[in-house]
């Protein structure tokens, strides 16, 4: 099919409430939406980069710049057998796989509308609904922890994540898993520790965690591998996980257990698809990772995380825990912990222009 036009829209969101890692504090989000149109049709993604490099060395305005002047013009005007194609006519610029994964993902939807097809079944998905859990940011303090624990378990919410930092860490979860004894909890460092912390971290495996996630460098692999000799806990790797290379290679080594699949990060839909068999291969689980994304990002991940192998509760929670309200039309609600599919052709939902036009604050328009 010919994409005629693509459209970014940079919107501005507060969130509910203040979320700290050990990147900082983070009170909004600064959008990307990509909106590609032909036959008649949309096609949505958003970018998940950030203004600064924290998480991955992508930026927003690298992005912006990127898809402007090199990618988008590369793939207008042309018509695409599949996602493939699509993808394959980018894969000889280097990097920035956010930025790509706006197009693919895009067009994935775009692609599936045309077809009249839902994206979980195009993408191989066999379930109808997923399971999933909360992450909570560092709190003002342990008793504040303790309540935001007991009020997302009381919501049903399967598994809960939360973000540690040196400091704040062995004696919080002590306080969570003494005042929770049956709840399924993970912890997440965000790149906060090294191998020199290897004796703090092991404290950790009294607590009967599913997994402690990225606890030394963002881009490391084989530190991770020593570090996993010393835990009992599995260790769960996100921020170094780019590729299905990159998770073959872990796996290999023994740097993880268990591996979170973020689908932007990774570069699009059929990217996260070979890390997930990557991971299969090996007999280890995958989860959704979340990346404060409003609606459109969230319908991507809750599609994706309908293959087989994510069978650990991800981090699709409720829309409106973080947005009072979100640049879609459709309420993505979970219930029980568990979060439907979006019914209808493609990611199944609809922008909400009203609002979009209300807090955007730039953008382009390229094609006809």
């Amino acid at each position: 099919m010919k994409i005629s036009e693509a459209e970014v829209a940079v919107v501005r969101l507060p969130l509910k409430f203040r979320f700290e890692t050990s990147f900082g504090v983070q009170t909004e989000r600064v959008v990307p939406l990509l909106i590609l149109r032909g036959e008649g049709l949309e096609g949505y993604s958003e970018g998940v980069m950030t203004n600064l490099p924290r998480y991955r060395e992508e930026t927003l305005a690298g992005a912006l710049y990127l898809l402007e002047r090199v990618f988008l013009p590369r793939v207008l005007g042309r018509d695409w057998e599949n996602p493939q194609q699509l993808a394959a006519a980018l894969a000889g610029y280097r990097g920035n796989p956010m930025a790509k994964a706006m197009i693919e993902m895009a067009f994935w939807d775009l692609w599936a509308r045309f077809l009249e097809q839902p994206l979980w079944r195009l993408l191989g998905g066999v379930r109808r609904e997923v399971a999933v859990g909360v992450s909570l940011g560092v709190q003002e303090n342990v008793a504040a922890t303790l309540k935001a624990v007991e009020s997302h378990l009381a919501e049903g919410y399967r598994r809960i994540k939360l973000k540690i930092k040196p400091g704040w860490d062995v004696d919080l979860i002590r306080a969570v898993r003494e005042a929770f004894p049956e709840a399924r909890l993970t912890v997440d460092a965000n790149s906060s520790y090294t191998l020199a912390d290897a004796r703090r971290l092991a404290a950790l495996d009294e607590f009967n965690l599913d997994y402690i996630e990225q606890p030394l460098v963002y881009d490391d692999i084989l530190d991770h591998a020593k570090l996993q000799e010393q835990l009992r806990t599995p260790i769960c790797l996100d921020e170094s996980i780019t590729s299905a290379r990159s998770a073959r290679q872990a796996l290999e080594v023994g740097a993880a257990g268990v591996i979170n699949v973020k689908v932007a990060r990774v570069g699009g839909h059929d990217e996260a698809r070979r890390v997930h068999d990557a991971a299969q291969s090996f007999g280890r689980p995958v989860w959704m990772g979340g990346m404060l994304e409003t609606g459109v990002g969230r319908a991507h991940n809750i599609h994706a995380a309908t293959l087989p192998g994510y069978t650990l509760p991800g981090d699709t929670s409720s829309g409106s825990r973080y947005w009072e309200r979100d640049v879609i039309n459709e309420p993505l609600e979970a219930e029980d912990g568990l979060m439907p599919v979006p019914e209808g052709p493609g990611i199944g939902v609809s922008l909400d222009w009203e609002y979009i036009s209300k807090i955007r604050s730039g953008g382009f328009t390229l094609g006809s």
